[in-house]
Order: structure tokens, then C-alpha cells, then sequence
């Protein structure tokens, strides 16, 4: 009899390191939550028994032969996939299938009918992005199976091999043996090889993706969102997502033995996954290089999606904005009516003529619309997304931003009424439209498992989580719907990035992360080492609306834990094509020598490199301007201070560049003295080597600039 190891129970992942202990130095035990982990483990222990006969039917590598992927068929016909790289094993045997509510699994039995490989090698233009060009370089594998026995149901498993990391999925055909697929669980799995350390949020848990990261041994690892972080002893750093996530629901990892994770669908009714076949998957991605580096500089994710679907969006600019936002977090203003009403007319005005005079293209106004009095929290079917309150002008504003060259940013909270807000988006869309407000950033606040989805006017309730298939398929809804009236959306409380803004290139940024407003009220408020976290963790999966720029580094009572400097350096640490000045406009005008580098930074760039760091200590990332010749390099680090030695060979040769230096100044501290603060300029070439000190919590941010048009 096996013996098999008692369920742990979980614990809140923000509480990790609570009591002054940070949440990546702490070992957080995080059991699976669900019973069928359970039952999933016993089922792995059968399959490793099984597997030791195992023969290899079909393989790839990658283009430079770096990495090699085989497939695997064992005495029972259970099918594996395993990784070598430069020889030695990445990734061991990990099963392949699925258990299916309607029918047998798909998980033994299995024979190889057909293989065949291709090469594919292209460079492709992003309308916007982290980098102009993008090469999609990689070699196929599709090999298809049948079951051998009874009804010969079958499915292909597709592999592309880049030189930095593996995509695999399921196709399904048209077949009669298998119309519709209610998928109960994926049993794909990620058997690491060897020893590492994780960096990692628990999922199912009712805040979402809002929690500090765990940084943990792989063993300890509970149940994960992804992006997960891995970084194995011997230095090789892998990252576990997925890509294409379209009408499926979104991967979770739950812990295995030893090194295995395994896939855990995010639940649905009647089943997790309900298709009709054909259909593919989402891509199962493992990214993987020698430096953590390496992640950030990696297109796998976005060559994963389909080309754009949305033809000429030239429309969508990216820009900074401002708005009334952090006054809300700060309880100074408020999303009801009433004496505290943020959204006010006058209070708009005065937004408006800040952005029109220092350069800001949009004016973000929360709490603008009908439905924010009461518990809107636990009604959002009392939201209105097309009639503004009393006191907020929507047309007037409309045109006094026109006319000083500055545009609204809409918003639409549905506090997860989301089958409310189907409802009325395409009349909202084109009010928004008329009023030339093209970008809108919608929300789902409420506990994760809450979304409320009613699919007749006239019928029942339903429940649903925030990356569930009912809101994979609803976010593309959103999408498609502000597509027509061209508008962009910057998601927050969403569904996870996987990439889909290649192929709807109005997804333009997303929440997803523990963002600046825990910095305001969180208890405890983001360390140091969360954003040197997120640059190698959520980052990887795409942009995010992180809403930097808090120059006052003060919450609701509360500092916060960054030096001056450090908020500058997030403009380029932390990529998204729409950018905050988060602060209040006051706030700003009490630093306006810092404030410089917001007013210049661009949102939209030509290249990105990350040229040092190691996840939660440090990271330093420079980007080029894709509308001119200025280089941006920002640095941050966690809560040590340190120096970083940077060479500026991504700089063009025979050039003479004047670096504009935002740096911490002389004994800058988070703790002990958060403005110390200097700003410097010299000339520099290529050929020389920048010496970055960083105070604890801190950070540096540069802007270089052709000395032929740099500043007076």
C-alpha cells in the first residue's frame, strides 16, 4: 500500500513574513486545497511505477541544439515528455492527459500514428512594445496519438523548441468518437530535475493575484499561479506559464513529489473546460536561460500567439497619464458622491490643465458613473456605465481636454457584475468613442471565486473565478466589443497575461500583481524586494499598469519603502505602454527636479536589455526609444544596499552621449532618510563602465541622450 502524505493546510499569502520576516526568506508550507491533489498523487506514484519501461517515439531540439525535447510511451501506453539541456536533464518524465467528466480518461493506451517536424524562422513587428522586431525562431514537432483500444480517440501534441524555452499544447480534431470535451483536469506535469529554489503566489486564494511572492525550496511549493519562478542550484532559471490562454481555463500549479508540479485548472461548471472539438489548448511554457536576465530579454510567450487579428491600431498611443486616483487610496477623496467626491468637474479641470502643462496625454477620473454609492463592492449591478453622476460634466470634460490637447482615460468598475456589465459595454464603448476616449480601464473587484455571471436577463446567478473559461472568453468579449469603437483597455483584477496583446493589440496593459496602492494602505505595504521580484516573476508574462511615480513616498500613514530615485527607476524596471504619475499634482510640484525624468521617460520602445540582477535582490534594465535616440536605463534593489558596476555597450558606437543622472544621493535609506536624493549629468561612450550605488530600498535612473540634442 502506498503511503500517502497528509494534506497540509494552507496559509494566506499575505501574511507570508509577517511580523517583520520577509516573505521570500520565509519557508511557507503550502498544502493543495483541493481533495482531488490527493488522489492526482496517487495516480503520479502509479505512473512513475509504470514508466520505468518507457521508450523515447519522437523528439526535437531547439535551433541552436542547446535544448532537446522527447516524447515517451511506457509499457501501459501512457505518454511523457521529458527536456535535457546541453545534455543534462531539465525536466524529467512528466505525464501528458486528461481526465474527462463525459467520458474515459485520456491517459493510457496511447500509440504514436504520425510525426512530423518543421523549421520556422521570422521577424515580426510589434505596434508597440518592449521592442520593435521580434524573432520567432524555433523547430516543430507535432506527433500524434490514438488510443489503441475501443474508440480510437486521438489528439496531437504540437512542440516548438526555441533556443530559450519550450511551447507544447493538445490539438483535438474533428472526430465522432470525441464531439464535446468536458475536461475535469489536465494531467500535464513539470518534473524539474533538480533541486531549486521558487519564487511563487499561492493560487485560489480570494485576494486574487494581490500577495507577496514566497520564495521557498521547489518541495515546498503549495498551489501556484503562474508565472512561476524557478531557479535550479546549479544556476539555471526557468519560468512556468502559459501562452494563448482563448475559451479555456487558466493553469494553476499544485505540488507533487519531489520536484513534479503538475497542472491544476482553474474550476468551471459543468466541468473545468467545456469544448467542442477541433480545438487546441492554451501553450504550456517553460522559458529557460543561464541568467535571470535572460527571462526578461525572452519573446517566447508573445511568439506563441496568433498575429494580430485587429488590423491597423495605430489609434492606440502609448502615453503617461494622471489622474484621480491616489487621492482615493489615500481616503483624502472618495468614489461616492458626497462633500469627499473625487470626480467632481472642478476637480477634473484642474487634472486636465496638469497634464496639458507638463505633457501628459490622459486623465484617468474614477468614480465618475452612477453606482458607487453604497456597497458597490457587493452590487455592482447598480453601475450605470454610460450616466455620470451630478456633479461630474462628462461632455464638458469631454471637450476641455480636447482643446488642450489631452484625453480622458474612461473607467468602468463592474465590482465583477459582469454579465450586467455585457450588458451595456458596446453603448458605453461608443459614448466613449463619440467623446474621443480611447483607452478605458475596467475593473473586477470582489474575492476571487466571486464573479457573478447570469446568462439569460430572467435567470439564475452563477459563480465564477477571475480566470476561469467563462472569463477567459469574457475578456476577449471586452476586447472585441471596444475594438470596434477603437479604444484600448488596461485590465485590472483580470485574468492573467499570456500574451493575447500580440494578437489583440488593444490589450494594452493589466493589473495582475500587488500594485503601488498596497503601498497606501497594505498591510504590510510592498518591501523593497517586490519589485525586484516582479521584474522576474508576473513581468515575464507582459505589462503591467503598476501606476509608479508616488514622489511624496507616503500612504495612508504609512511610508513608503522606496527611496526618491527608486520611483523613477520603475518607468523603465516595470514595462507597460501606458505609464502614472501616480501622485497627487502638489506632490509633484514639491519635487520638480525628479519630476523631470517622469515628464521625459517614454512608454514605447525600440529595445530592451536586462543587464544584470538576480530575482529579489537586484535588477538593471535599459530600453531605447522607439521615437528617438535616447537610451533609459533604471536599476533598483531590495532592501541592501549595493553597488553595481554597468557597462554601456548597448549604447551606439561613436557616440558621445550626456547621461542624466536621477540617482539616490549621498546615505539614501528607506528607513532612515527616503529623499536623500541627487541629480547630475556627464558625458559618456560606449566604451565606459557606469558605477551605480543604490541605497537600501533604492534605486538609479538614467536618461542618456546624443549629446546633439541633449538639455541645456
Amino acid at each position: 500500500m502506498l503511503d500517502l502524505p497528509p494534506l497540509k493546510k494552507g496559509v494566506d499569502g499575505s501574511e507570508a513574513g509577517g511580523g517583520g520576516i520577509s516573505p521570500r526568506r520565509a519557508t511557507v508550507r503550502r498544502g493543495a486545497t483541493f481533495a482531488a491533489t490527493r488522489a492526482m498523487l496517487l495516480l503520479s506514484m502509479l505512473w512513475l511505477a509504470a514508466s520505468a519501461h518507457a521508450a523515447t517515439v519522437a523528439e526535437v531540439a531547439s535551433p541552436d541544439g542547446a535544448l532537446k525535447v522527447e516524447l515517451d510511451l511506457n509499457g501501459e501506453g501512457r505518454l511523457a515528455y521529458r527536456v535535457a539541456r546541453k545534455g543534462e536533464p531539465l525536466i524529467g518524465d512528466s505525464r501528458l492527459g486528461f481526465i474527462l467528466r463525459n467520458g474515459r480518461q485520456f491517459l493510457r493506451s496511447l500509440a504514436l500514428d504520425s510525426q512530423s517536424t518543421r523549421r520556422f524562422d521570422e521577424t515580426w513587428e510589434q505596434p508597440w512594445g518592449e521592442r520593435r522586431f521580434v524573432r520567432n525562431h524555433y523547430n516543430e514537432l507535432r506527433a500524434r496519438f490514438v488510443e489503441s483500444d475501443r474508440d480510437r480517440r486521438r489528439f496531437d501534441v504540437v512542440v516548438r523548441v526555441f533556443d530559450d524555452g519550450i511551447g507544447f499544447r493538445y490539438e483535438f480534431p474533428k472526430q465522432a468518437a470525441l464531439d464535446e470535451m468536458q475536461i475535469e483536469e489536465e494531467l500535464t506535469e513539470f518534473a524539474i530535475a533538480k533541486p531549486a529554489t521558487a519564487w511563487w503566489i499561492p493560487a485560489f486564494e480570494w485576494n486574487r493575484e494581490e500577495y507577496l511572492y514566497n520564495r521557498t525550496p521547489l518541495a515546498e511549493v503549495g498551489v501556484a499561479q503562474t508565472p512561476i519562478t524557478l531557479r535550479t542550484d546549479d544556476g539555471v532559471h526557468v519560468s512556468i506559464h502559459e501562452a494563448a490562454l482563448v475559451d479555456y481555463a487558466g493553469m494553476n500549479l499544485a505540488k507533487g513529489d519531489g520536484g513534479r508540479l503538475r497542472a491544476m485548472l482553474t474550476p468551471g461548471s459543468p466541468a473545468k473546460v467545456v469544448r467542442r472539438t477541433p480545438f487546441s489548448t492554451p501553450w504550456r511554457t517553460i522559458q529557460i536561460a543561464d541568467r535571470a536576465g535572460g527571462l526578461v530579454e525572452s519573446s517566447l510567450i508573445l511568439n506563441l500567439n496568433e498575429p494580430n487579428k485587429l488590423g491597423d491600431v495605430s489609434w492606440f498611443k502609448p502615453s503617461k497619464y494622471v489622474g484621480v486616483w491616489w487621492s482615493l487610496h489615500l481616503d483624502q477623496e472618495s468614489w461616492a458622491t458626497g462633500p469627499k467626491h473625487g470626480a467632481t468637474t472642478a476637480n477634473t479641470r484642474r487634472y486636465i490643465d496638469f497634464a496639458a502643462k507638463y505633457g501628459f496625454r490622459g486623465v484617468l477620473v474614477e468614480g465618475w458613473n452612477t453606482g458607487w454609492d453604497g456597497d458597490w463592492f457587493a452590487n455592482g449591478w447598480q453601475f450605470d456605465f454610460a450616466k455620470p453622476t451630478a456633479d461630474y460634466d462628462l461632455e464638458g470634460l469631454a471637450a476641455y481636454a480636447k482643446s488642450k490637447g489631452v484625453h480622458l482615460v474612461g473607467h468602468h468598475e463592474t465590482a465583477c457584475a459582469v454579465s450586467h456589465y455585457e450588458r451595456q459595454m458596446d453603448a458605453a464603448f461608443a459614448q466613449f468613442a463619440r467623446l474621443g476616449i480611447d483607452s478605458v480601464k475596467t475593473g473586477y473587484v470582489c474575492d476571487a471565486g466571486q464573479i457573478e455571471r447570469q446568462d439569460r436577463a430572467d435567470g439564475p446567478v452563477a459563480r465564477e473565478w477571475h480566470e476561469s473559461q467563462f472569463m477567459s472568453n469574457h475578456h476577449l468579449r471586452v476586447l472585441e466589443a471596444a475594438a470596434k469603437h477603437r479604444i484600448a483597455i488596461n485590465a485590472h483584477e483580470p485574468i492573467k497575461d499570456t500574451g493575447l496583446r500580440r494578437t489583440y493589440p488593444n490589450w494594452i496593459s493589466r493589473e495582475g500583481a500587488r500594485g503601488q496602492e498596497f503601498n497606501a494602505w497594505g498591510n504590510p505595504p510592498n518591501p523593497p524586494e517586490h519589485e525586484p521580484i516582479l521584474i522576474f516573476t508576473r513581468m515575464l508574462a507582459g505589462p503591467m499598469d503598476f501606476t509608479p511615480g508616488v514622489l511624496s513616498l507616503q500612504g495612508r500613514g504609512q511610508p513608503l519603502q522606496s527611496t526618491l530615485a527608486r520611483q523613477l527607476a520603475l518607468y523603465v524596471t516595470l514595462y507597460s505602454p501606458i505609464q502614472m504619475a501616480a501622485d497627487l499634482p502638489e506632490n509633484y510640484a514639491k519635487h520638480m527636479d525628479a519630476f523631470q525624468f517622469i515628464r521625459d521617460v517614454p512608454v514605447d520602445w525600440q529595445d530592451t536589455r536586462a543587464l544584470n540582477g538576480e530575482i529579489g535582490d537586484y535588477a538593471t534594465i535599459v530600453r531605447k526609444d522607439r521615437n528617438g535616440e535616447a537610451w533609459y536605463l533604471g536599476s533598483v534593489t531590495d532592501e541592501t544596499a549595493r553597488t553595481l558596476e554597468v557597462p554601456l555597450s548597448f549604447l551606439d558606437a561613436n557616440r558621445t552621449y550626456v547621461a542624466q543622472i536621477y540617482r539616490d544621493g549621498d546615505g539614501a535609506d528607506y528607513k532612515t532618510n527616503r529623499f536623500a536624493f541627487a541629480r547630475e549629468t556627464r558625458e559618456v561612450k560606449r566604451t565606459d563602465t557606469l558605477t551605480l550605488w543604490l541605497g537600501a530600498g533604492g534605486g538609479q535612473a538614467i536618461r542618456f541622450v546624443p549629446k546633439r540634442s541633449s538639455r541645456d
